[in-house]
C-alpha cells in the first residue's frame, strides 16, 4: 500500500523518477505531495535533498522511444500518480496496460520460433524467450508466465514474459522464488547467482522472515538503506509472496483483474488458459504530446535554466538529448529563434500551439529531417495504439516550422471518406506544421487532377527526424474533388470520451478545430 505521509488531507506516496523528465516529474509530483525517494546524483543536487533512501511505490521510466513514461507499482499508488500525470496539459494522454509489471499469467502458447515462443495471455499477447523454457514447447501448451518487461502500448512489442517469479521490494531488493516447478535449473542458477552472498547475514539481522522457496537479491541502493528502510521493503514483499504461494497451493483467492479481460483462476490448473493467476501491481503509459513538453519545461525551468523547447527536442534523437545538455551547460538555458507562430495565421490557425521561442530551425537543421530524406508518419490513437501511415519524401521545410511530404499511393479502392477512386500514379502532397492541430493531405493523380483533399484534426503536430508524431482526434474534414465540404467522425469523437479515451477538454478542442477548418475550407 502506498506509504502513509499526509500533505494536509492528502495521502502521499513515495515515488522514482528517472530519464529526461525526471526533473520536470520530481517538481510536478513533489508540489502534489509526493515524496521522491532514490534521487540521482542531480536530482539530489537540484532540490537539495536530504537522504531518501526508501522504497518507492511507484518507479517512473522514460519509454525507450522518449515519447513518454511508464509507471508501474502499488496499485493504489499509481492510480494516483496516474490522475497527477494525466492531468499535466491537454493533450496528456495516459492508459492503463492489461498486462501489468510482475502479473502472473496462465498462457497458452500461439506461435514458436527459434528465439522463443508468442503467448496468448487473454488479455493481450506476451513474448517468451526460449533461455526461459526448459525442455521443448510446442503451439497449445500451456505455460504459467511472469510478466517481466511491460510493452508500450504504441509499439509493436509484445510483454517480455519469464517462468520465474520475482518480486520487487521498492528498488531495494527482489525477491526470487525458486521453489516453482515452472523454474528450469538455469533460471534458478540465474537467480541465485545475482544473490549477494551476505544475504543469508542480512535476512538473519531483520526481523520479517523471507518464506521457503524464495531468496532475497538487494539492489545497489540497498547499501545506502537503513534497517528499517529495507525491513519495510521485505516486509511488503513477503507478503505479496506468501499470498501468491496460497493462490499456487490453491489455499488463497487470486487478486482482482486489473481490467475485466479475464477472469483469475485458483492454483496450478491451467485448464481454463489463458487465464489471469495473480496481478497485484499496476502499470500505466503516458504519451506526451506537444503542449506537455512544453509544459514540463516550464516545471523544469522552475528548479534549473531550461532553454526553450528542451523536452520537445531531447524527445527526438540521443544525439539531440546531449547538445540542449552542452547548450544548457554552456549558455545557461538562453531563448531560441522564436521562428513558431510568427507568420500570418487563418482562423484555422487560431488553434495552433505556437511554442513562440522553439528554435525549429536549429533542431531541423542539426538533426533532421532534411530535404530529400523519408520521414514515417506515425500515426497515434487515443486507445493508446500507433500504426505507421508510410514513409514519403520530404520535398521542403521551412525554418517556421512547415513540412511538405510526399507519398506515391498504390492503386485500388477509395481514399477513406473522399469516395475518390485510387489510380496508379496517384500522388498524396500533405502539409505539417509543427504545433498545428491539424494536417491537410492533397491527392492528385499523375496527369495533375485532384482525388480531393483530407483534413485530420489531431493534437499539435511534432516534427521529429525520423517521424511526424500526434495522436489522431477521430474527427476530420474533407473536401472532394467537386468542392463539396463535410465533415466526418464526430460519432467515433464522441465514443472515444465515452470510453475514458479522451477527456472533454480535448474532445472540444478537436470540435472547435474542425468548425474552424470548415469555414476556411
Amino acid at each position: 500500500m502506498p506509504t502513509e505521509r499526509h500533505a494536509g488531507s492528502r495521502v502521499t506516496v513515495n515515488v522514482r523518477t528517472r530519464g529526461i523528465y525526471a526533473t520536470a516529474l520530481t517538481r510536478l509530483l513533489s508540489e502534489r505531495g509526493a515524496i521522491v525517494v532514490q534521487p540521482s546524483a542531480s536530482i539530489a543536487d537540484r532540490f537539495s535533498m536530504d537522504d531518501r533512501t526508501e522504497g518507492y511505490d511507484v518507479a517512473i521510466e522514460t519509454t525507450d522511444d522518449r515519447i513518454g513514461v511508464g509507471a508501474s507499482g502499488d496499485p493504489d499508488a499509481v492510480g494516483t500518480v496516474r490522475e497527477r500525470l494525466a492531468s499535466l496539459a491537454i493533450d496528456t494522454l495516459a492508459w492503463s496496460d492489461p498486462t501489468p509489471r510482475e502479473a502472473i499469467f496462465d498462457g497458452v502458447v500461439t506461435d514458436t520460433r527459434s528465439s522463443g515462443a508468442v503467448l496468448d495471455l487473454g488479455a493481450r499477447e506476451g513474448y517468451l524467450p526460449a533461455r526461459a523454457v526448459d525442455g521443448s514447447i510446442e503451439a497449445g501448451d500451456c505455460r504459467r508466465v511472469q510478466v517481466r518487461e511491460p510493452a508500450l502500448p504504441w509499439s509493436d512489442d509484445r510483454p517480455l514474459l519469464d517462468t520465474d517469479l520475482r518480486l520487487d521490494g521498492g528498488g531495494l531488493l527482489t525477491l526470487v522464488r525458486t521453489g516453482d516447478s515452472n523454474v528450469s535449473p538455469s533460471n534458478a542458477t540465474r537467480g541465485a547467482a545475482t544473490t549477494l552472498g551476505n544475504t543469508a547475514d542480512l535476512t538473519d539481522l531483520l526481523p520479517t522472515d523471507v518464506p521457503e522457496n524464495w531468496r532475497v537479491r538487494r539492489a545497489a541502493e540497498a547499501e545506502d538503506a537503513s534497517f528499517d528502510a529495507l525491513d519495510a521493503a521485505l516486509a511488503d514483499v513477503v507478503a505479496r509472496a506468501e499470498a501468491i504461494e496460497d493462490v499456487i497451493e490453491g489455499t488463497g483467492e487470486p487478486t482482482t483483474e486489473p481490467t475485466d479481460t479475464a477472469d483469475a483462476i485458483d492454483g496450478n490448473d491451467t485448464g481454463d488458459a489463458p487465464e489471469t493467476v495473480w496481478a497485484d501491481r499496476g502499470t500505466f503509459w503516458v504519451r506526451f504530446g506537444r503542449a506537455s513538453r512544453f509544459a514540463l519545461d516550464d516545471q523544469r525551468r522552475a528548479v534549473t535554466p531550461t532553454m526553450p523547447g528542451h523536452h520537445r527536442i531531447k524527445a527526438s534523437t540521443e544525439a539531440a538529448s546531449a547538445a540542449v545538455d552542452f547548450a544548457e551547460s554552456v549558455c545557461g538555458g538562453v531563448a531560441g529563434e522564436g521562428e513558431s507562430g510568427k507568420n500570418e495565421r487563418s482562423e484555422a490557425d487560431e488553434t495552433e500551439e505556437s511554442g513562440i521561442d522553439f528554435p525549429f530551425g536549429v533542431a531541423t537543421r542539426q538533426f533532421g529531417p532534411k530535404e530529400g530524406e523519408t520521414v514515417a508518419i506515425s500515426h497515434g490513437k487515443p486507445d493508446g495504439r500507433a500504426f505507421a501511415l508510410g514513409g514519403g519524401e520530404v520535398l521542403a521545410i521551412e525554418p517556421r516550422g512547415t513540412l511538405l511530404l510526399r507519398r506515391e499511393m498504390s492503386s485500388g479502392g477509395t481514399y477513406d471518406a473522399l469516395g475518390t477512386e485510387r489510380r496508379a500514379g496517384d500522388v498524396a502532397i500533405t502539409r505539417f506544421k509543427e504545433g498545428r492541430w491539424w494536417y491537410q493531405t492533397r491527392y492528385r493523380g499523375a496527369d495533375g487532377e485532384s482525388r480531393g483533399t483530407y483534413v485530420n484534426v489531431c493534437t499539435p503536430v511534432e516534427i521529429f527526424p525520423e517521424a511526424i508524431r500526434y495522436t489522431d482526434l477521430h474527427v476530420d474534414v474533407v473536401k472532394r474533388p467537386d468542392g463539396e465540404v463535410e465533415r466526418v467522425d464526430d460519432a467515433e469523437l464522441d465514443a472515444a470520451v465515452a470510453d475514458g479515451e479522451l477527456t472533454e477538454a480535448l474532445a472540444g478542442k478537436a470540435r472547435a478545430t474542425a468548425t474552424a477548418i470548415e469555414r476556411s475550407l
